[in-house]
């Protein structure tokens, strides 16, 4: 699957995503002919918590914490608006029930209420979209795009803890080989296993990311050079340690090779993953399945 192609679960998503809207805009469709008819709209609209039966709300809450990783005040305001909405639409029923009659008051906040949802829904559907763009289909690792906020956001990080940034290069070794003599499903497989373990022994606030192929790329922090060829040390050992099993019950042994550069005071990361990357290139040189220390930056 080629970078930026959404995955499955994205367009199930986001299908998921409109027929919930499409639903509630039925649901207020009952209120419409209460309104015009006198006819009771039943207890899911009627009821005192009539926005938690709604569809709409059910799909909210199984996606609330996805969704708040990148718009938590959008979610805030849309649930805040759904459950006015529906006050509203309760308020406007039972009156009409009642006597006949309507409210502006209601009416006008359950328009506005609407109002809001429509483009609260529209704003989170783009926003999940462009950030679903920028992470690898295969292994879930954000893509190269956007990677430099993340390095200064590391940069910052590591400053205030008295550490210091190393770029680690991370090739999957006989990439090639494993698809020829495995198929490119187990390639894909072999790639997942990695972007698993890479995850597991990188440190939370560590960003690791799928630059291309079977290459990976992290900023690690370390307290010193030491402590950074001991992690890279870990990650490439967890590998030897965990073969990747096959669907047919084989177990298929990975190996990598990484290359790792210090990051400069003020050397930008371009400049820094570079030289990680010709830190690769000797590992690979000098027979793979090990890492290399860069030069230092001039």
């Amino acid at each position: 699957m080629s970078e930026g192609t959404f995955s499955h679960d994205t367009e199930h998503f986001v299908i998921e995503l409109d027929d919930a809207a499409q639903c509630h805009f039925a649901w207020t469709r009952r209120v419409l002919r209460c309104a015009v008819l006198r006819t009771s709209p039943d207890e899911d609209v009627l009821a005192e918590d009539a926005h938690r039966r709604c569809r709409l709300d059910g799909w909210l809450q199984r996606h609330r914490e996805h969704f708040g990783q990148f718009d938590a005040a959008t979610i805030r305001h849309l649930d805040e608006n759904h459950r006015h909405m529906h006050d509203a639409a309760r308020n406007i029923c039972r009156r009409i029930l009642e006597d006949g009659t309507g409210d502006a008051g209601e009416l006008d906040a359950f328009e506005r209420a609407q109002a809001a949802i429509v483009a609260d829904l529209a704003l989170l559907k783009t926003e999940y979209l462009a950030h679903s763009a920028r992470l690898d289909a295969l292994t879930g690792l954000p893509l190269r795009y956007g990677v430099e906020e993340e390095f200064e956001r590391c940069r910052a990080q590591a400053q205030r803890h008295g550490e210091q940034i190393v770029a680690l290069m991370l090739d999957l070794d006989h990439f090639k080989l494993i698809n020829d003599q495995y198929g490119h499903a187990a390639g894909d497989l072999a790639l997942q296993h990695v972007a698993v373990l890479l995850r597991r022994h990188c440190r939370a606030g560590e960003p690791v990311f799928r630059f291309g192929g079977e290459e990976f790329l992290a900023f690690l922090q370390a307290a010193d050079r030491a402590a950074a060829q001991r992690a890279a040390e870990r990650i490439l050992q967890a590998l030897r340690d965990s073969p990747l099993s096959l669907p047919d019950g084989h177990a298929l042994s990975l190996r990598a090779s990484a290359g790792m550069a210090e990051v400069g005071t003020a050397e930008p990361m371009a400049d820094a993953v570079s030289r990680a990357d010709q830190a690769l290139f000797a590992a690979k040189a000098a027979g793979r399945d090990t890492w290399r220390w860069a030069v230092a930056a001039d």
